[in-house]
């Protein structure tokens, strides 16, 4: 039984909607003003409200502003009721979150039809989102407990056989096991680092103070910082001889330390997914007072369909690929850029190239 909350100060018109509704199996609620309707709607968190729009004290425009605000009542479907429809107040509570607007009069018929589009639609984005919260545990549970366990195996088997055995071991063994597990340890230290900045960079996109300090962040050594960045991690990677850069200097709105984060999570991607004695190229440009940061490789290459669906903890065709990682290096570079107002972009042939655009303000 979906409830339905009815804010409206006319008596006889709240009490013959609540009527209708009563008999159409609904569990209707009646608020006599926009103040009560507010309060009722944020303790009882109806499937729907049905609001009239000219009211004393808090009007519909008032009503829908204050519970749009609220997180547990965001996404309630709203429908005003108003005699007068004009388009300037159409357009406006449209632009509130108004999901639909009724005129006064209105026949039963018309009513109940509004309320049924509306409740069906919410349904379906229930489904939806019901079916991408799952396919998230399902790859949480996944990925999280392999890529946890995997280095820690190494560090746990490598430093028990050295405790154990050091003494049958030549040195040169004993050493090549330690770089085992100083790899793993690290391995292991950035998993849990990205973990913790793309929560942190969640919770950030929450608070207008947070995105307009890191949007009033400047950096200018930008052609210094990445040339320096990139030439580490060809050389970490072993491919040296396949980075190309062409870089130009710029100033832009955002911090060293994030910029770093950007390139080492693109390049990352572009040396894993593709193949040793393939080009890396790594380019810069400034255009429209925007920067302009791009990474291409001749790699595996996405999808289509991969590219729309990039989010955190995916990674794709993971039972085809042996592949390390969470999948929240692309996902971080996105937020990054989108929190310091600008964007990711990835344009893809399978099995041909890719390329990764990030766009900044200057």
């Amino acid at each position: 039984m979906a409830k339905i909350l009815v804010i409206e100060d006319e008596e006889s018109i709240r009490e013959n909607i609540l009527d209708l509704l009563e008999a159409e199996n609904f569990e209707g609620m009646g608020a006599i003003n926009g103040k009560v309707g507010i309060k009722l709607a944020i303790e009882q968190i109806p499937d729907l409200i049905l609001c009239d729009m000219m009211m004393p004290e808090v009007d519909g425009h008032g009503v829908i502003k204050a519970l749009r605000s609220e997180p547990l009542t965001a996404t309630i479907p709203f429908i005003f009721l108003t005699a007068k429809a004009d388009k300037i107040d159409v357009r406006t509570g449209m632009e509130l979150g108004a999901d639909d607007y009724i005129t006064k009069p209105c026949t039963p018929q018309e009513l109940l039809k509004a309320i049924a589009i509306r409740l069906e639609k919410q349904k379906t984005i229930s489904r939806q989102s019901q079916k991408t919260l799952d396919e998230l545990r399902t790859n949480i549970s996944m990925s999280l407990p392999h890529e946890l366990r995997t280095p820690l195996n190494s560090i746990l088997g490598f430093s028990e056989l050295i405790l154990s055995e050091y003494q049958v071991f030549e040195e040169s063994d004993i050493l090549e096991m330690i770089g085992q597990i100083q790899d793993s340890g690290h391995r292991l230290y950035r998993l849990i680092q990205n973990f913790l900045l793309y929560a942190e960079l969640e919770i950030a996109a929450t608070n207008p103070e947070l995105i307009e300090e890191m949007r009033n962040s400047q950096f200018s050594c930008v052609k210094s910082l990445l040339t320096e960045k990139a030439r580490q991690q060809a050389k970490h990677a072993n491919r040296t001889d396949d980075l190309h850069l062409n870089l130009q200097d710029a100033s832009v709105a955002i911090d060293s330390v994030r910029l770093t984060k950007i390139i080492e999570e693109l390049l990352d991607n572009a040396f894993k997914f593709s193949l040793e004695g393939t080009p890396v190229f790594l380019s810069t440009l400034v255009e429209n007072q925007t920067f302009i940061l791009s990474v291409k490789d001749r790699g595996r290459g996405m999808t289509a369909d991969q590219i729309g669906q990039l989010e955190a903890y995916r990674q794709f065709d993971r039972k085809l690929y042996q592949q390390a990682g969470l999948g929240l290096g692309l996902a971080i570079v996105q937020r990054l850029a989108e929190l310091h107002g600008g964007e990711l972009k990835i344009v893809s042939l399978p099995q041909q190239e890719t390329i990764v655009c990030v766009s900044l303000p200057v």
